[in-house]
């Protein structure tokens, strides 16, 4: 599969048996693939698109899309890495037709500071790693002041 020609349901991106992985910078995606090839989940299977070739290819899916694909969520996903690549994230995908295949993706991928993971199965397209997951949430501590579970951020006041 390449950039031009990748899988569509209704005229919009769908990948199916594959896993999109989105990530914050060129040097992520870059530390990602070389890691994916180490471990042998890619090899000649890897498409990647940096910012500008997803925000192009949204574009003509969107432009494409079927009516009946606004009751499906890739046309939302599509929209949601458009919004993405905007901000400069950069997109791998890599096919991993069994489920335990994109759980190890997407665990590489969280290393590499993967914001999303995106598992396009035949009849679920399934998140591996939560949107604002707790990894993200490292400088929050009592001992900065910024205890959200108290309202004045200060662990006394429990």
């Amino acid at each position: 599969m390449d950039q031009q020609h990748h899988p569509r349901s209704m005229g919009v991106f769908k990948p199916t048996g594959h896993v999109v992985m989105v990530l914050p910078s060129a040097e992520d995606a870059d530390d990602l693939v070389d890691d994916l090839v180490h471990h042998r989940l890619a090899g000649e299977e890897v498409t990647r698109y940096d910012s500008q070739q997803m925000q192009a290819q949204a574009a003509i899916d969107m432009q494409a899309a079927s009516p009946l694909a606004h009751f499906g969520q890739e046309l939302n996903l599509l929209k949601t890495y458009a919004q993405l690549a905007e901000q400069g994230a950069h997109f791998i995908m890599v096919r991993a037709p069994k489920d335990e295949d994109a759980r190890r993706v997407a665990d590489l991928a969280v290393r590499h500071n993967a914001l999303r993971a995106t598992h396009y199965g035949r009849l679920i397209i399934e998140e591996l790693i939560e949107p604002g997951s707790e990894k993200r949430q490292v400088f929050e501590s009592p001992a900065r002041g910024l205890d959200a579970q108290t309202p004045s951020g200060r662990e006394q006041s429990r």
